[in-house]
């Protein structure tokens, strides 16, 4: 029965070979061999080995120089190294240059299988790891939150699935909460890269010195605390999107780091002299203005010119109202699915509350509110009492509709029909910047003017 690896044996000694082979194939792995260097990066590149077990001394092309080809082009791939003419200082710079273990010369074959055991497992735990992020993101991206009807949210989506399909750098500017990440999500998840890694860093909360081994990753010894070496989160995303979160918060120092980068596609770790090779999308979300930033001397030109080549611009909640009601939806559907709540929906007088409100922690706000009012609900329908004083008490105070929730009074509803009808003449009959004037949706606009007889 096969083990499910594949393992790429490489030795110039033709009895060396084979007898590995026949060892290996023996513990019912799959097993490809070469005799020279050359061969075994074609085989690498074609097959995509689990495994490369080689030789250290060779002609022509070494151990060492697979080594640092295999690293750069399929890092995920296990480089064991054998050699014969063994000491400390060769083992501790494979070890360095990626190299997952050292096996002296005549092999230990109990110690062999037993390192091929632990190595398979330690890369069956990260493909684990990568499956469930993976899987996270589809269940975030399924999950509906970019949702919207308006125009604004519907030309945005079909831009990011336009985008999608090249490797430009992709830059995504919004408000706190309007979904920044999702649409940073959307691009990959559109892309060519959809099933290589999706990795997130979030710079506003690292410090420099952290923020730089976070990035790039760090040898053993690079500074206090360094035990061993590190993998970056550039050469955690080969392959993939790389999604700096709050561009804007990077520290000037780094930025020039950064730039290399985005210019050349390599970098070093920290504490190492080896050049590596960056293969991701880059994505970068910011709720500041970049060029207000490099206006004020914060943010590097340069920089900024390599960032900014796709613009997302992801509009705040409070312009586009229309969409406050697919959102509550999707929203009452999650949290009654979680918590078992019987909620059913909302009176017409409580979603016309939370349209007239400013939202200023846009869709996550939003998704909160909706949350506390499934968890704490004690009816079917959730009426304007159950919805959180903030909200009432920070509506639009210039809502011309803001009375219609206050009172019930025949004068006030006359107030609001004459509202209306002078906003309509004001816009020209444009029912769309009617709403938008009168701070509502077009749904909420639509039914006042049936409840009023209001025709065109």
């Amino acid at each position: 029965m096969s083990v499910d690896a594949t393992i790429l044996v490489v030795d110039d000694e033709n009895n060396a070979r084979e007898g590995l082979k026949r060892f290996l194939l023996g513990l019912n792995y799959d097993v490809l061999d070469a005799a020279t260097g050359k061969v075994a990066l074609l085989l690498v590149k074609k097959e995509k080995p689990d495994v490369v077990l080689t030789d250290l001394k060779m002609p022509e092309m070494d151990g060492m120089d697979i080594l640092h080809a295999v690293k750069r082009s399929n890092p995920e791939t296990i480089v064991i190294m054998l050699t014969a003419y063994g000491t400390v200082e060769s083992a501790v710079q494979a070890m360095k240059a990626g190299a997952y273990y050292y096996l002296a010369k005549p092999i230990n074959l109990d110690e062999l299988e037993l390192t091929l055991k632990k190595a398979l497992r330690q890369r069956q735990l990260e493909d684990e790891n990568v499956r469930l992020r993976e899987e996270l993101i589809r269940e975030r991206y399924e999950s509906g939150e970019i949702i919207g009807t308006s125009p604004s949210i519907k030309k945005l989506i079909s831009l990011a699935k336009q985008v999608a399909s090249s490797d430009s750098t992709v830059l995504i500017q919004g408000e706190s909460g309007t979904g920044k990440e999702l649409f940073a999500h959307l691009v990959h998840s559109e892309s060519r890269r959809a099933n290589q890694p999706f990795v997130t860093v979030h710079m506003a909360a690292l410090t420099e010195t952290l923020l730089a081994s976070e990035l790039f990753g760090h040898e053993r010894g690079a500074f206090t605390g360094a035990t061993e070496r590190t993998i970056g989160r550039f050469e955690r995303a080969h392959g993939g999107t790389l999604f700096l979160d709050e561009i804007s918060e990077i520290p000037q120092t780094m930025q020039s780091k950064l730039l290399r980068v985005l210019q050349t596609g390599e970098f070093e770790r920290v504490g190492g002299t080896k050049t590596l090779q960056a293969d991701v999308r880059l994505v970068c979300a910011t709720n500041k203005k970049l060029k207000e930033q490099v206006a004020a001397g914060k943010f590097r030109d340069d920089l900024f010119y390599r960032l900014n080549v796709i613009l997302l611009e992801i509009p705040p909640l409070r312009e586009r109202r229309d969409d406050i009601p697919l959102l509550v939806a999707q929203f009452l559907k999650r949290f009654k699915e979680k918590t078992g709540n019987s909620v059913k929906g909302l009176t017409p007088r409580a979603l016309e509350l939370l349209e007239t409100y400013d939202w200023p922690g846009n869709v996550r706000e939003l998704k909160n509110i909706v949350e506390r009012m499934v968890v704490l609900s004690r009816s079917d329908v959730i009426d304007v009492d159950e919805i959180p004083q903030d909200i009432w008490k920070t509506r639009r105070a210039d809502s011309p509709l803001r009375v219609s929730q206050e009172a019930n009074s025949g004068t006030l509803q006359s107030m609001e029909e004459e509202i209306i009808r002078r906003t309509l003449s004001e816009m020209n009959r444009n029912k769309s910047l009617a709403a938008k004037k009168l701070g509502i949706s077009r749904r909420t606009l639509y039914r006042k003017l049936a409840e009023y007889k209001i025709g065109d």
